[in-house]
C-alpha cells in the first residue's frame, strides 16, 4: 500500500506542477489592473477617436463584431469552425452587454494577452494570437473610437462549442502550447515601410489567420506564416502569400498591389470570396502610404520555389476535356473569350491565372458554383461580376469546365474530379 500511496502523491505532485506551470503560461507578460480602474479614468479626444476608426478599419473589426442586419459593432454573428460554432461580442459602449463598464486597461489585456474583463480567458476566434503585436497607443486609440458609438443593449450568445472545447480548462491548455503575448519588434535591417507593413499584416490585419496553415487544434504556426490553407468551415483556400505559385507578389510592381487592395482589382489579378470583403470593409480604407507599406513587407517576404513540373505531361481524359469545352463555350466564353483572355477591367483572364492553376481547386469550383463576385470600392463601384451555376451544373460539369481550364491555354494543373466538387458543394 505504501508503493501505492507514494505513487498517488507523486502523481499529485506532478499534476499540481503542470497545473502551476499552465496558470503562469496563461498569465505571462500581464500588467497589473488596479482595482479602482474604470472607464471615467481614459481620457478621449476627436483626434483620438478618429485615429481609433482607423485602427477599427485596419483591424476589420466590423467583419466579425457585426450580425447579419445588426448594429455596427454590437456582435451576435456566428463564427463557425471545427469545435463549434462562437457568437462574436457587442464591442458598443453599453453598460450591460457591451463595454460600457471596461477601463483601457481592460481592453489592453484583452487585445494583448486575450483575458475579458472578468478574466476569463478569450477564444482565438477574436485573433489576439495577432492582435497581441498592436501598441498601447493603438489599442487607447481603438477604445476610444468604441466608446463614442451609441449603446446598443444585446446580451451575448452563448457558444456552442463541443465538450471539452467548451471548458476554460481546455483553453488554458492551448494558449500554454500556441499563445504567448509578444509587442511588435521592428526589423533595424528593414525600412520604415516595410516595419509599418509588417505591423499591418502581422498584427492589425491578421493576415496569417486566414493565410496561415492550422494545425489539428486550430492554431498556426511561425514556421509556416503565410503558406495558405483551407478557411476552416468556408472552404475556400487562403492562398500562401509566399509562393509566385499562389498569391505571393514578389515580382508585382507595388502599384498593382496597391490597387488590388484598394479596388478589388488590379491588372495583376482580382479578389473574390473572403479576400473580397476584406477590401470592402477594410484595406480600401487604408491610406495610399499604408497600402504603400503593406506592398513593400509583401513584395520581400521570402518566397517558397515554385512547385516542380512533372516529369510526365498531365493526362487529360479527352472525353472529359470535350465536355468541359462543351460548357465554357455555352456559360463562359463570351465573357472570359474564346482563349480565355479575358476583358482588362471586367472579366479576368484564365490562361495564366494562378487561381485556376493552383494545387488546390478549391477557389476555382466555389466560384463556378456560388459565382465571382469583387467588392463595390470606391475606385471601383460598380464591379462586373460573375453568376452561380450551383442549379446550372452538376458536380460531372463543374468538374469537366474546371479540369478544361486547368489544362488549356498553356495551363497545366491537375484535373478536378467529380467527388472534389461534391465535398465543396
Amino acid at each position: 500500500m505504501k508503493w501505492l500511496l507514494r505513487a498517488l502523491i507523486g502523481a499529485g505532485v506532478v499534476l499540481a506542477g503542470l497545473a502551476a506551470l499552465v496558470a503562469w503560461l496563461n498569465l505571462r507578460g500581464e500588467e497589473s489592473i488596479p482595482p479602482d480602474a474604470s472607464p471615467a479614468s481614459f481620457v478621449s479626444s476627436p483626434e483620438l477617436v478618429k485615429r481609433g476608426e482607423y485602427v477599427a478599419r485596419a483591424g476589420d473589426c466590423t467583419a466579425c463584431h457585426t450580425a447579419r442586419g445588426g448594429a455596427p459593432f454590437a456582435g451576435g454573428r456566428a463564427i463557425l469552425t471545427p469545435f463549434g460554432t462562437m457568437f462574436s461580442s457587442n464591442l458598443t459602449p453599453d453598460e450591460k452587454t457591451g463595454l460600457g463598464r471596461w477601463s483601457s486597461q481592460h481592453f489592453w489585456r484583452a487585445m494583448h494577452n486575450g483575458r475579458s474583463m472578468d478574466g476569463r480567458l478569450l477564444y482565438p476566434a477574436f485573433p489576439y494570437p495577432n492582435y497581441t503585436q498592436i501598441t498601447r497607443q493603438d489599442s487607447d486609440a481603438l477604445f476610444a473610437y468604441l466608446r463614442s458609438l451609441p449603446p446598443v443593449e444585446q446580451p451575448a450568445t452563448p457558444h456552442q462549442l463541443r465538450f471539452p472545447y467548451n471548458t476554460q480548462l481546455a483553453l488554458a491548455a492551448w494558449r500554454a502550447m500556441f499563445f504567448e503575448p509578444e509587442p511588435f519588434k521592428e526589423d533595424p535591417a528593414q525600412n520604415a515601410a516595410w516595419n509599418r507593413g509588417a505591423y499591418l499584416v502581422r498584427g492589425l490585419g491578421h493576415c496569417n489567420a486566414c493565410h496561415g496553415e492550422r494545425n489539428v487544434f486550430g492554431a498556426t504556426s511561425e514556421s509556416l506564416e503565410f503558406s495558405g490553407g483551407l478557411i476552416p468551415m468556408q472552404n475556400w483556400y487562403a492562398p500562401s502569400l509566399a509562393s509566385s505559385a499562389e498569391a505571393g507578389v514578389a515580382d508585382w510592381e507595388s502599384a498593382h498591389v496597391v490597387a488590388l487592395l484598394k479596388s478589388g482589382t488590379s491588372p495583376r489579378g482580382v479578389v473574390m470570396g473572403p479576400m473580397a470583403e476584406v477590401v470592402y470593409r477594410s484595406t480600401q480604407y487604408l491610406s495610399d502610404e499604408d497600402l504603400n507599406a503593406v506592398a513593400t513587407f509583401l513584395k520581400g517576404l521570402p518566397q517558397t520555389p515554385p512547385p516542380a513540373k512533372p516529369r510526365k505531361p498531365i493526362e487529360y481524359d479527352p472525353a472529359q476535356m470535350q465536355a468541359g469545352e462543351r460548357v465554357y463555350g455555352k456559360h463562359c466564353a463570351g465573357c472570359h473569350g474564346d482563349s480565355g483572355e479575358g476583358v482588362a477591367r471586367a472579366y479576368p483572364a484564365l490562361a495564366g491565372n494562378r487561381s485556376v492553376t493552383m494545387a488546390s481547386p478549391a477557389n476555382l469550383i466555389r466560384i463556378v458554383l456560388n459565382g465571382g463576385f469583387l467588392p463595390a470600392t470606391a475606385s471601383n463601384p460598380r464591379p462586373y461580376g460573375m453568376p452561380p451555376f450551383l442549379q446550372t451544373l452538376d458536380d460531372v460539369e463543374v468538374a469537366a469546365v474546371a479540369t478544361y481550364l486547368r489544362g488549356s491555354w498553356g495551363n497545366e494543373a491537375k484535373p478536378v474530379e467529380p467527388v472534389d466538387v461534391l465535398r465543396l458543394r
